[in-house]
């Protein structure tokens, strides 16, 4: 071979592999399409959305699955989904949905009123083959438990016929509708479940703008483009891939360097430096959660009393974790639930921070010298709380003061929910992001009694007040919202007195993006992270 040639196919070679490398390493390069990575702060627990109550799971669930009505770009009010309509009887128990037709669940099977009917009885009927996979909480959370339960709200659902379901209810439910839009309530392939009804959360199959490809743990869940999607134009991006960084600097750090498109858990003060970056946009979440610490009133500690646990409400400088954790970019919480929503009780005081009054209610209680409590403190961060551990040493501090010495405890997020769930705390920071917009959600989830059920309970205070049972009980069976709030109210004063929270902050979550990711809907108050919609235009 002489010379010449030699190095003619030597340049080829090299522009070649040049090439190559160039198509590998762009995000997207023409042959990968548009992809979007999102850096989050931890991972997902499982992608069957029945069986989970975390966001970080729901997040990537609710691009796989649909339900059967939706919630609007701008607000929580409802719209159709996989229903195109529906009506109500005058009593408000009965509910008939007409589906849309011509639907494929991402396996290729049918989706239609049979599919709806075997969702639902996996979900209600502990008894069902396939109620197998985990406790489906949420279920048992927004319809008053399982079929054979007291509380259990919905009587039967039926196929009236291909493309029509309807549901009888027990008693009539204010929230329903809302509650169905859920993304917990997603229909999955019965094809799927049959095959494996565990292995669903693992390898979900649903009707929604994207199916699953891969999960690495701790690391990454890749999605791509449902090309049979059935709102035609629709998904924009051919793939998603949702990153685990728990640390959040870390992950703001690859947001600036562009190995990232958007990121959530913005550390509140690089929101700023965000502001300052021509290349990147900030979106601040409307502020519908709340950040709380709860305390285990199943457990043989002098938080029992309620005299100690309003000495402890005393005793917390909401305004010092806001300016230290927040940098302001949150407002004291007074009620469990943000004011919002409807139903807030502007009339509720909260309890002021005065070491005086806590160490004389401490005193009254007899713990004058003091006594030893343990706190649990996320590790990963949250959108309701960025730095758990620095909220928790901020609480630690404060209760020096009054004799409370707290030894502050940490685990990864999937252990944090599953010890918690199970009630083996004795006070645990957490935290709670809307899923409706409707109060039910916030009272009746977090603080009712019904909602103490181990190993995935919501009420982690394990307060059990009949009183307030009543009120919310009743308040969910109402369709009057007048009388509906002043249930609610009525139940915020019976919370705030008994004391089982310390209500922290309503945090306003920052997600910083590349300028050119577009129709983000970041600023939707149920962190509406459809990505159906989202289009990378560079």
């Amino acid at each position: 071979m002489n010379m010449r040639k030699s190095t003619v196919i030597g340049l080829a070679l090299i522009f070649v592999f040049s090439s190559v490398l160039v198509a590998c390493g762009s995000k997207d390069a023409s042959s990968n399409g548009k992809t979007l990575i999102w850096g989050r702060g931890a991972d997902t627990k499982s992608l069957d959305p029945a069986q989970v109550t975390d966001g970080e799971s729901l997040k990537v669930t609710k691009n796989i699955y649909d339900t059967l009505v939706d919630y609007k770009e701008e607000n929580t009010e409802v719209e159709p989904g996989l229903a195109e309509s529906w009506e109500t009887s005058k009593d408000q128990k009965t509910w008939t949905f007409h589906l849309k037709k011509g639907v494929k669940f991402q396996d290729g099977s049918d989706f239609n009123a049979e599919a709806v009917v075997f969702n639902f009885e996996r979900w209600m009927d502990k008894k069902n083959p396939y109620h197998k996979g985990g406790e489906f909480p949420y279920y048992g959370y927004m319809f008053g438990g399982y079929k054979g339960d007291k509380g259990h709200v919905i009587n039967e659902v039926k196929a009236v016929d291909e493309n029509t379901v309807q549901f009888t209810l027990k008693e009539p439910q204010g929230p329903f509708l809302a509650n169905i839009a859920m993304p917990p309530f997603a229909i999955a392939s019965p094809k799927a479940i049959k095959k494996d009804p565990e292995g669903l959360g693992k390898h979900p199959v649903g009707t929604g703008p994207f199916t699953f490809e891969k999960w690495k743990k701790n690391d990454t869940i890749t999605l791509k483009k449902n090309k049979d999607y059935w709102k035609k134009g629709f998904p924009k991006l051919d793939k998603v891939i949702f990153k685990s960084m728990p640390d959040n600097s870390a992950r703001f750090t690859a947001l600036q360097s562009g190995e990232i498109d958007v990121m959530d858990g913005l550390n509140p003060d690089d929101a700023k430096t965000v502001k300052q970056n021509s290349k990147l946009k900030l979106s601040e979440q409307q502020g519908m959660n709340v950040a709380y610490l709860a305390f285990n009133m199943d457990k043989d500690t002098p938080v029992k009393d309620k005299k100690v646990r309003q000495a402890l409400n005393y005793a917390v400088d909401k305004q010092s974790i806001i300016k230290s954790v927040y940098a302001g970019l949150a407002t004291p919480a007074i009620n469990p639930m943000p004011d919002s929503i409807w139903g807030f009780n502007k009339n509720v005081k909260d309890y002021s921070f005065d070491l005086e009054k806590a160490k004389k209610l401490l005193k009254e209680a007899g713990y004058e010298k003091g006594f030893k409590l343990e706190l649990y403190a996320p590790s990963d961060p949250r959108p309701y709380m960025p730095d758990g551990r620095k909220v928790a040493e901020v609480i630690q501090s404060d209760w020096k003061k009054i004799g409370v010495d707290v030894k502050i405890v940490s685990y990864d997020w999937q252990t944090y929910l599953d010890r918690t769930g199970k009630g083996q705390h004795e006070a645990a920071l957490f935290g709670w992001s809307g899923d409706n917009g409707d109060p039910d959600n916030f009272l009746y989830v977090l603080l009712d009694k019904d909602n103490t059920r181990t190993p995935d309970a919501g009420n982690i205070s394990f307060y059990k007040s009949d009183s307030l049972h009543k009120d919310l009980i009743k308040a969910q069976r109402s369709t009057d919202k007048n009388e509906r709030t002043k249930l609610y109210e009525d139940a915020q004063e019976i919370i705030k007195d008994d004391a089982p929270w310390v209500p922290l902050v309503h945090a306003t979550p920052g997600i910083a993006y590349q300028s050119y990711v577009k129709n983000g809907n970041f600023t939707h108050p149920l962190n509406n992270d459809k990505l159906v919609k989202m289009d990378i235009q560079k």
